[in-house]
C-alpha cells in the first residue's frame, strides 16, 4: 500500500463535507415543494439528518479505515457485500457527475454564450470530467482545495441569497404567505420531493473515504461532522425561506433559474449586473467542485475494494508516487464520457430518458446506505469490545433505535424515486437499478478470476 501523505485537517475535513452536501440544486427541489419545505428540513434534520451524523461520527473514528463505507461493510458482512456497497457508491458518482456538468454548461450558456449549441455543452462537460479525473490523480494536499473553495463559494452564493431574499421581502413584500398553516406539511404535494431533501442531507461519511491522509480523524471527525451539520441545515431552511420569501412557487425554477433569482434579487443596475455575474461564475465552480468532490471519496472506496481482490485489478492502479487512485478515477472519466455522448444522442428526442437514469442512480446511492445503518447495527452487536472514540450518545438502545429511524427513511426514499404517487411506477428506474446491480456482481465474478492486485 503507497504511503498516504497525512493532509487532511480539521478545516478541510469541514468544508469537504460542506462541499459535499450543501448543494444549490437540492435548495431549489426543496423550494419547489412550497412553504412546508421548511417543516420537511426542520422535520428530517431532526429525525435523520442528527442521526445520520451521530452514526457517521462513530463509524469513521472506531474503524479509521482507507475506503470509508466500504471498509465499514466489509469489517461487518465480508468483502464481497463491502464490494457491492462500492460498486453502487462509484456507480452512482459516475453516473451523476455529467448531470452536474451538463448543469455547469446550461448555466454557461445563459451568462456567456446565449447561442452555445448542445454539442459544445456536451464537450464542455467531457472536458470537465476529465480535468476531475486530473485532479483526483494529484496528491490531496493539492486536491483538497477543490473542495475547499467550493465550500467557501457556496456559503457566499447561500449568505447572498438569503439576505437578497430578506431585503426584497422588505422592499416588496411576501410572494408566498409564511405561517405556521401554510409550513404545516401538505401529504399530498410533498411525497414526491421528499427523496430530494433526503438526497440533500446524505454525505457526512464521504471524508472517511480518506482516513488514512487525515491528521486525527478520531479527533477531528466527530468536530468536523458538527460543525458542517450547523451550517449546511442552517443554509439549507434559511435559504428555503429567502428564496420562498421573495419568489412565488409556481416561478421557482432554481437549477435552470438561478441566475433568474439573482437577477431578481439583485439586478436592477449595472453595479447589480455585474454582482450577479460573479456570483453565476461561483455557482458554476461550485457545479464543478462538487463533482470532484464525491469523485475523491468515491474513487478511493472502489480502490480500496480492487485492493482487496473483490472488484477487478483495474480499479485498484494507484499512482506509483501519491497513492492516489488512478484505475478508479480514469474509468469514471470513460464512463461520465459515454454517458455524456449517449445524452448527446438522445437528448433533442428523449430528455426524460436522462431524467430517469438520475432518478436510478440516486436509488443505487441510497443502497449504499443501507449498507452503512446495518454495517453499524452488526459491528455495535459483534465487535462491542472495540474502542469507539466516539460513540453514538444513549446507550445501545438508542443506537439502534436511531439506526433504524436512519434505514426507515432511505427505504421510504428508495420507495418514492421508485413509485411517484402522482405518477404510478418509474419502470425506467426499476430496471435501470437492477441492470446496474447486476453489472456489479459481473464485476465482482470477474475480480475472483484475476489474481489479487497486491
Amino acid at each position: 500500500m503507497s504511503n498516504h501523505l497525512k493532509s487532511l485537517r480539521l478545516p478541510d475535513l469541514t468544508l469537504f463535507t460542506v462541499s459535499a452536501i450543501l448543494l444549490l440544486d437540492t435548495l431549489a427541489a426543496a423550494a419547489a415543494v412550497g412553504v412546508s419545505s421548511i417543516f420537511w428540513w426542520l422535520f428530517l434534520g431532526l429525525i435523520f439528518f442528527l442521526p445520520f451524523g451521530l452514526i457517521s461520527a462513530e463509524m469513521g473514528t472506531s474503524y479509521p479505515e482507507q475506503g470509508g463505507v466500504y471498509a465499514w461493510v466489509r469489517n461487518a458482512y465480508g468483502k464481497r457485500w463491502g464490494s457491492r456497497v462500492s460498486w453502487a457508491y462509484w456507480v452512482n458518482t459516475a453516473l451523476w457527475n455529467p448531470a452536474i456538468f451538463i448543469l455547469f454548461a446550461g448555466v454557461f450558456k445563459q451568462l456567456f454564450a446565449p447561442d452555445l449549441s448542445l454539442a459544445w455543452q456536451i464537450g464542455m462537460g467531457i472536458a470537465l470530467s476529465w480535468v476531475a479525473v486530473l485532479i483526483n490523480i494529484m496528491t490531496l494536499d493539492i486536491g483538497k482545495w477543490v473542495p475547499n473553495l467550493g465550500a467557501i463559494l457556496k456559503i457566499i452564493i447561500f449568505a447572498a441569497l438569503i439576505i437578497g431574499g430578506l431585503v426584497h421581502v422588505q422592499n416588496e413584500g411576501m410572494a408566498n404567505e409564511i405561517n405556521l398553516s401554510t409550513i404545516a406539511p401538505n401529504w399530498s404535494s410533498s411525497l414526491e420531493y421528499i427523496p430530494a431533501i433526503i438526497y440533500g442531507m446524505l454525505g457526512f461519511e464521504l471524508m472517511s473515504s480518506s482516513s488514512e491522509e487525515m491528521e486525527n480523524p478520531s479527533r477531528d471527525i466527530p468536530k468536523a461532522i458538527l460543525f458542517s451539520g450547523i451550517i449546511i441545515l442552517a443554509f439549507y431552511s434559511l435559504g428555503t425561506f429567502a428564496v420562498l420569501a421573495a419568489v412565488p412557487v409556481a416561478d421557482v425554477n432554481l437549477v435552470e433559474g438561478l441566475i433568474d433569482t439573482l437577477n431578481m434579487l439583485f439586478g436592477g443596475s449595472s453595479l447589480g449586473a455585474t454582482f450577479v455575474l460573479v456570483l453565476g461564475v461561483a455557482a458554476l465552480y461550485t457545479f464543478f467542485s462538487n463533482g470532484v468532490t464525491w469523485a475523491l471519496g468515491c474513487n478511493r472506496s472502489m480502490a480500496e475494494a480492487a485492493i482487496d481482490g473483490e472488484l477487478p485489478k483495474i480499479f485498484a492502479k494507484e499512482h506509483p508516487r501519491y497513492g492516489t487512485p488512478v484505475g478508479a478515477a480514469i474509468a469514471m472519466g470513460v464512463v461520465s464520457t459515454a454517458v455524456l455522448l449517449l445524452y448527446g444522442l438522445m437528448a433533442s428526442s428523449n430528455e426524460d430518458l436522462f431524467w430517469s437514469l438520475f432518478s436510478f442512480s440516486a436509488v443505487i446511492f441510497l443502497l449504499t446506505y443501507i449498507g452503512m445503518m446495518l454495517a453499524f447495527l452488526k459491528l455495535r452487536r459483534d465487535d462491542a469490545e472495540k474502542a469507539r472514540p466516539f460513540k453514538v450518545p444513549g446507550g445501545p438502545l438508542v443506537a439502534r433505535l436511531l439506526a433504524y429511524m436512519c434505514l426507515s427513511v432511505i427505504v421510504l426514499a428508495i420507495v418514492l424515486f421508485v413509485y411517484v404517487p402522482s405518477e404510478g411506477m418509474q419502470w425506467p428506474v426499476l430496471i435501470g437499478t437492477i441492470v446496474t446491480m447486476m453489472l456489479g456482481e459481473v464485476l465482482v465474478r470477474i475480480a475472483e478470476k484475476q489474481e489479487p492486485a497486491h
